[in-house]
């Protein structure tokens, strides 16, 4: 197996298992009524851009897209799977062969800046959810939401680590 398959199917099973642990975490908030990004409103966002349009005043009031609840799961899985990329560009894939917390910890607390400063803008909320009636809290809760996903990338790597023969 060379390096790039490896890479591949690692930042895959990676990126899919921890995207698993933030979505088991959202159902777990949702359990105590603490409601979560709808990935619809992702996908309809997603809907938008080749239109041009890249930032909206409410997402929530922006015209449906056909099939945007599947545009956004399957962005939103995309996304886990871009970052658990980057944390073995970042760390090379002897750190998944051996994976250790630190670095996914490090990464998933890093992507946090995706949605406070690029997604919640665009779909209306401001920087760090500002426009929204609980910026604090939401800031605070995709903060502990992208630790979450940092763990599930520690995770998902220990569980797959074996699984893969490394690259030549």
């Amino acid at each position: 197996m060379n390096d790039i398959f490896e890479l591949v199917a690692r930042s895959i099973l990676i990126g899919v298992g921890a995207t698993m642990a933030i979505d088991l975490w959202a159902a777990l908030l949702r359990k105590f009524g603490v409601p979560s990004l709808n990935l619809a409103l992702l996908g309809r966002w997603i809907g938008h851009l080749p239109r041009g349009r890249w930032f909206h005043e409410s997402i929530v009031k922006a015209k449906p897209i056909r099939r945007e609840r599947l545009i956004g799961w399957t962005a939103h899985y995309a996304i886990g799977v871009s970052f658990a990329a980057l944390l073995l560009a970042v760390f090379g894939l002897q750190w998944a062969r051996s994976p250790t917390l630190l670095p996914a910890l490090l990464i998933g607390i890093l992507t946090v800046a995706s949605p406070l400063f690029i997604l919640q803008p665009a779909l209306g909320a401001g920087i760090a959810s500002s426009k929204t009636p609980a910026p604090v809290f939401n800031s605070v809760k995709s903060l502990v939401t992208h630790t979450v996903f940092g763990v599930g990338l520690f995770l998902a790597a220990r569980l797959t680590a074996g699984l893969i023969p490394a690259g030549n």
